[in-house]
């Protein structure tokens, strides 16, 4: 008579329940992984986080996320699963999970900024406290906030010192593959249907213009192939050159977690040992995804970043009011064809390429002088890729009020920058058209056109398109005249 196998407890256990967030993927998710390992059923979990304290979504970001959910719920369909979909309070809806299903442990990847942070972790003792286990992952940066630390053990200020500790503690970590399968539980919870959310925008539909974007887990692995066989080669000149295609375009996809960054790290240094990727462009990419790090840093020790100012005696600046000047540069009619360029292709597209992003953002702080928290907003609203820690620590970088930021005397001229990354108007011709026709010499200047170039090229300054809004010299100077009164206040 043979004894019975011994029972692995955790088969007999509840079903876990995998909280999907910003990590909208099954390769290299360790929370998933995880989860699967324990033996259990899973019960895979998107829950839109609507309560008071909540920051909405911005529009644009709507429009990914609904498109990221379909593909993450067809893959998730495709391995004997079902994506389950609630909104509301986190907490409250993990608690109607749990009574719902008899689930017994609740796996997510970790977020960093203060609000779920606070969230997160008073779940996890409430959870916790009725016998739940809850299991936190790092699925979404190289290194965790706190892990990195300088000589005296305090958080890094600059980026350069960060990111060279940062990098060398990259642990060289094997990537977890796809699930094949997800074990179903006995019964599903109800779940919403994606469709009622109504994320997709309608009357109007302004989303016509993203049509390039291919969210999801595998549009996020081409967009990366792409890169590495293409761009990379010339990443270091050609990510400042609006009008080429030179930069890797992941930044949404980043954001919504459907490829981590440890995925990137791994499949730049492979491109780089097989040769096509030279080691210098590489580094230079790398770096990119190190200043993400180093804003996630920022953004977890200083958590009221997208609030206020890093550096207090910003504190003392004054903004002006200034609506009309916010209204003509969020359309795009300053009159500055590099900055109308910008924010045409922001609103058409939900992007902007990063180079013009602070070309427009010097524009509203230091031409118009509007504070940064409006640029901020609007940023928050119309990007796809909009995330608290990149959109709020690169609007303060350039404002000179956040961590290692640009200098106060550092003030973007709209015309040479033109002149300088847009040197035939490629990019300009693109987004603005009623200037298409003007010589590349005026084209970023069409207030010095001659009247027959203005005449030949169909551009009547003032009715066809507007008049510079500000005389940049003159806004120069008075910007400059603030910040100086800032700092010999500090």
């Amino acid at each position: 008579m043979t004894s019975a196998l011994p029972q692995d407890p955790s088969r007999s256990a509840g079903p876990a329940i995998v909280w999907f967030r910003q990590d909208l993927r099954l390769a290299d998710n360790p929370a998933l992984a995880d989860a699967v390992a324990s033996g259990r059923a899973i019960i895979p979990l998107y829950i839109l986080h609507e309560t008071p304290d909540a920051r909405p979504l911005g529009g644009a970001s709507l429009w990914w996320l609904d498109k990221s959910l379909t593909v993450l719920g067809d893959a998730i369909a495709a391995r004997g699963g079902k994506l389950v979909l609630r909104r509301g309070d986190p907490a409250h809806q993990l608690r109607e999970m749990i009574a719902a299903t008899g689930a017994s442990a609740v796996y997510w990847n970790r977020l960093y900024d203060k609000h779920a942070v606070a969230r997160d972790s008073g779940i996890k003792s409430d959870l916790t406290a009725d016998r739940i286990e809850i299991v936190s992952c790092n699925g979404s940066l190289l290194n965790e906030p706190w892990t990195v630390r300088n000589g005296s053990g305090e958080a890094y200020r600059v980026f350069t010192p960060y990111w060279r500790a940062a990098r060398a503690m990259v642990d060289d970590v094997p990537e977890l593959p796809a699930p094949g399968r997800l074990p179903p539980p006995r019964i599903w919870p109800e779940s919403d249907a994606l469709a009622h959310w109504s994320l997709h925008p309608t009357t109007p539909d302004w989303s016509t213009g993203f049509s390039d974007w291919t969210p999801g887990e595998a549009g996020a692995a081409t967009a990366l192939d792409r890169f590495l066989t293409g761009a990379i080669s010339g990443y270091g000149d050609n990510r400042n050159l609006p009008g080429v295609e030179g930069t890797s375009r992941l930044s949404p996809h980043l954001h919504f977690g459907e490829i981590g960054p440890r995925q990137i790290w791994r499949a730049v240094h492979a491109a780089t040992v097989k040769g096509a990727a030279p080691d210098s462009e590489a580094d230079k990419f790398l770096s990119e995804i190190g200043w993400r790090e180093f804003n996630h840093h920022i953004l977890f020790h200083w958590p009221d970043l997208p609030r206020d100012n890093f550096k207090p005696a910003f504190d003392q600046f004054t903004w002006r009011e200034d609506e009309p000047g916010f209204r003509a540069w969020s359309r795009g009619q300053t009159g500055y064809p590099i900055v109308d360029a910008g924010m045409r292709e922001l609103w058409t597209t939900g992007f902007m390429h990063n180079r013009v992003r602070m070309i427009v953002a010097s524009f509203l702080i230091k031409d118009l002088m509007i504070d940064w928290r409006r640029g901020e907003a609007w940023f928050w609203d119309t990007l796809l890729d909009a995330d608290i820690a990149q959109n709020a620590a690169n609007w303060q970088w350039v404002a000179g009020s956040g961590a290692d930021a640009s200098p106060y005397f550092r003030i973007f001229n709209p015309v040479t920058q033109g002149q300088k990354f847009d040197p035939k108007g490629v990019y300009v011709r693109r987004w603005v058209p009623e200037l298409a026709r003007l010589p590349e010499d005026v084209i970023h200047a069409p207030w010095t056109a001659s009247p027959l170039d203005l005449r030949q090229a169909g551009v009547a300054l003032g009715q066809t398109y507007p008049a510079p809004i500000v005389d940049h010299a003159k806004a120069r100077d008075r910007a400059l005249a603030a910040y100086a009164a800032v700092r010999n206040a500090a």
